[in-house]
């Protein structure tokens, strides 16, 4: 993985993860299934899946690294976190827009706005939210997570932005713009902001003052890949602060975030069958995950 996508959104489903990456892979171009993990025999005992059944599928959706996930279906996907898609052009917009609204919903049909000469806002058949813009960007990554901070977060942006660069090296805020002349905002309120954490840019969004019956969630988190047990102790560390601990190297930030903090040999000690279920045992009496008895586990 190129380091500049060192973080990698994992979009979390029941059973349709094989489903969800056929479609995805279809719609984008250089997009490429990467690797397939299996449950093992563990698969039954903990989390109810067949031996054999896909656990984790890493892909790339027009070199965008993601992850989709087979886990259970406790977690709905919701406008919380939504994949901005920089689409330049009338036929690609179009096109997007038609593929992903089919048996899904639309939030915003595809016009012309105050921001953009043409944009939309809908949710494909599996729930995944999506916002479509016409707009041509300067960065490579075409596709770009968009966190919507809503009801008592909605002006913590620049609160999160200056946290998320602090803890991520070669991290700055790209893009600030603030409400304009809207009342009981207080002046200086940053509705948008675009962050570059070393490379990987990701949106940040203000709900304002109207309600949402929604919030951040476990459906979509973000992986970030370590090199070593200092990078994981450092990541968990930072991110944890203010928020809480989870299992299996999970963790939610002090903003409703979820991250799951991993060790980039993670995927090579899980593809063999002989030692996933071992390995996987030991990742289920974890919370922050420690490299050397996992690769104790692997032998």
């Amino acid at each position: 993985m190129s380091k500049k996508y060192f973080i990698s959104p994992c979009l979390w489903f029941d059973t349709q993860a094989e489903e969800v990456v056929e479609f995805y892979t279809s719609l984008f171009p250089n997009s490429l299934i990467k690797n397939i993990l299996r449950y093992g025999k563990e698969g039954k005992e903990i989390q109810k899946k067949p031996e054999g059944s896909v656990l984790t599928i890493d892909f790339t959706l027009d070199e965008v690294p993601f992850v989709a996930l087979n886990g259970t279906p406790a977690f709905q996907h919701n406008e919380s976190i939504s994949l901005f898609v920089y689409c330049e052009t009338d036929e690609r917009i179009n096109f997007l827009y038609e593929k992903f609204s089919e048996s899904g919903s639309v939030n915003m049909p595809l016009d012309k706005y105050d921001w953009s000469s043409k944009y939309a806002w809908v949710k494909d058949k599996f729930g995944v939210s999506w916002q479509l813009d016409i707009s041509k960007s300067n960065s490579s990554q075409k596709i770009v997570p968009s966190l919507l901070f809503v009801n008592n977060k909605f002006n913590l942006i620049k609160n999160a932005a200056n946290f998320y660069t602090s803890i991520f090296p070669d991290s700055k805020i790209l893009i600030e713009q603030v409400f304009e002349n809207i009342n009981e905002i207080e002046n200086g309120t940053l509705l948008f902001a675009q962050l570059s954490l070393n490379g990987y840019l990701i949106n940040l969004m203000s709900g304002g003052k109207i309600k949402h019956n929604f919030d951040f969630n476990e459906s979509i988190s973000f992986i970030v890949n370590c090199n070593s047990q200092e990078e994981i102790d450092y990541y968990w560390s930072k991110l944890t602060e203010g928020g809480e601990e989870i299992e299996c190297g999970w963790l939610k930030d002090k903003f409703g975030i979820f991250w799951q903090i991993v060790p980039e040999i993670l995927n090579e000690l899980l593809v063999d069958s002989q030692k996933s279920d071992k390995v996987m045992r030991e990742i289920f009496k974890m919370k922050k995950l420690e490299l050397k008895k996992l690769l104790e586990a692997a032998k």
